[in-house]
């Protein structure tokens, strides 16, 4: 049997580069599912279809083909065969993913690409269903938070770092509204497993972090 190690938590708690890091630190494979979603996001947008309409999103969604491809350890993103991964991380596609992930079609079709990737290698996977949904079983779950401020703060310094206009008071306003999105969904809401680990993270170091939960993992190899 595999070890999975499953990470949820709301929008920009970290989860990614912690998970990444992770798996890493193990030797693990690492699976960012909140890129999965995006992907198909950005491929909504660009079909111009209405989030809004369910029945126009699951219809469209069927053209959409999202895989992951290893290169040199890093994780790429393809969207119907094109290399998406620099591309799906803006806040207009990440607000487009909260949208449409709502929806049964959207789910379906990548929970089952992520369950097979689950069942064939030792993994750690982020994203909001992880320890709920996708892979109740897994070996450990985390459920990585920090304050909605803290998250903007965050958010806010990436994009000085890479030069672009913010308005963090906006951002701050997006991550709330993403996340009473995200946990009053219907389907799959963002929850705390009633097993999983709460870590919040909002007076933490991302060394800090990585350190508590490869110490959780060690516990569970054992």
């Amino acid at each position: 049997m595999y070890m999975n190690i499953a990470i949820d938590g709301p929008a920009g708690a970290g989860k990614s580069t912690i998970a990444r890091r992770v798996a890493k630190e193990l030797g693990y494979l690492y699976v960012d599912t909140g890129a999965m979603y995006r992907a198909i996001a950005l491929f909504l947008l660009r079909s111009g279809v209405d989030l809004s309409d369910e029945e126009a999103v699951s219809k469209q969604v069927k053209d959409c083909h999202v895989s992951l491809r290893y290169r040199e350890g890093q994780q790429e993103v393809l969207l119907n065969g094109e290399d998406v991964s620099g591309l799906i991380r803006t806040e207009e596609v990440g607000n487009a993913a909260s949208a449409s992930s709502v929806y049964p079609k959207v789910r379906d079709q990548l929970t089952r690409l992520q369950r097979e990737l689950a069942a064939q290698e030792n993994l750690v996977m982020d994203g909001r269903d992880i320890g709920t949904t996708v892979l109740p079983h897994a070996s450990l779950k985390i459920y990585l938070t920090a304050s909605a401020k803290t998250r903007a703060l965050r958010r806010a310094k990436e994009y000085e770092a890479q030069g672009k206009a913010f308005d963090l008071e906006q951002i701050q306003r997006d991550i709330e509204e993403r996340d009473d999105r995200d946990m009053h969904r219907k389907i799959s809401p963002l929850a705390q497993a009633k097993d999983a680990v709460r870590i919040d993270s909002s007076q933490m170091s991302i060394d800090q972090v990585v350190e508590r939960i490869l110490q959780l993992a060690e516990e569970g190899i054992k």
